[in-house]
């Protein structure tokens, strides 16, 4: 009984073969697991990609692209939980998003550009601000903190780009003109090899860049995005 009260208490179990590795089997082991947050795609693989947006540390996103891909991504991130605020000079492009979404009282809400109130993020309630405010975005009343990443949308590349990706800690670029990749290799340090692949991108396809590492993405869309939104494109 004293030898029992030490191994601890219950009936002995059926007894099994351990589970075991050799050494050259453990290179092999991985597994179908990313991180936690928003699928925005599959990378060259086909293998999803994720973005984790839904951060305890401020986390400012810049896209160079479309308005298509920034509302799979809002749609994506209100899907996980988060709260959207959609900052805009052209609301009537997001309203469709609003009604899909129970007019703005299910997780998206829109507002004029410097019209954004405080959102009151937390972990239990996450928010992700989308400014979406054209060229030249004056600078955000909201900017992103604890639970609250900012997601800024370029059409293009302007003067107060290169600022924007210095500040960004994670950086999106679609299909630009031979100039702009040219710009963005200088600062954003791309490899001369996707400098020149950028003006050739597919509609839906982002190079996306954080701390210096890369990986291109495709953006599929749901058949329920293709009804609100339609297929992928790079203009609007």
């Amino acid at each position: 009984m004293r030898e029992r009260l030490r191994s601890g208490f219950g009936l002995i179990g059926p007894r099994h073969g351990r589970h075991a590795l050799s050494v050259e089997q453990f290179d092999s082991l991985a597994l179908p697991v990313g991180d936690d947050g928003v699928v925005i795609g599959v990378d060259a693989e086909s293998r999803p990609a994720v973005l984790g947006i839904n951060r305890p540390t401020p986390y400012d996103v810049v896209l160079i692209g479309g308005l298509w891909t920034a509302q799979v991504l809002a749609l994506r991130a209100a899907a996980t939980g988060a709260r959207v605020a959609v900052e805009t000079g052209r609301a009537q492009s997001w309203i469709q998003l609003v009604h899909a979404m129970g007019g703005g009282q299910n997780g998206l809400a829109v507002y004029d550009v410097g019209r954004v109130p405080p959102q009151g993020a937390s972990a239990a309630g996450p928010v992700l601000v989308v400014r979406d405010c054209g060229m030249r975005p004056p600078r955000g009343r909201v900017v992103a903190g604890p639970w609250q990443s900012v997601l800024t949308l370029l059409p293009y590349l302007s003067p107060v780009a290169p600022r924007l990706i210095r500040q960004a800690r994670l950086v999106g670029a679609q299909r630009v003109s031979p100039d702009e990749a040219a710009e963005l290799g200088r600062t954003m340090g791309l490899p001369p090899a996707d400098v020149e692949s950028l003006p050739t991108l597919a509609d839906g396809v982002t190079l996306w860049s954080a701390d210096r590492d890369l990986q291109y993405v495709m953006t599929q869309p749901t058949d329920a995005e293709i009804g609100l939104l339609g297929t992928p494109r790079r203009m609007d």
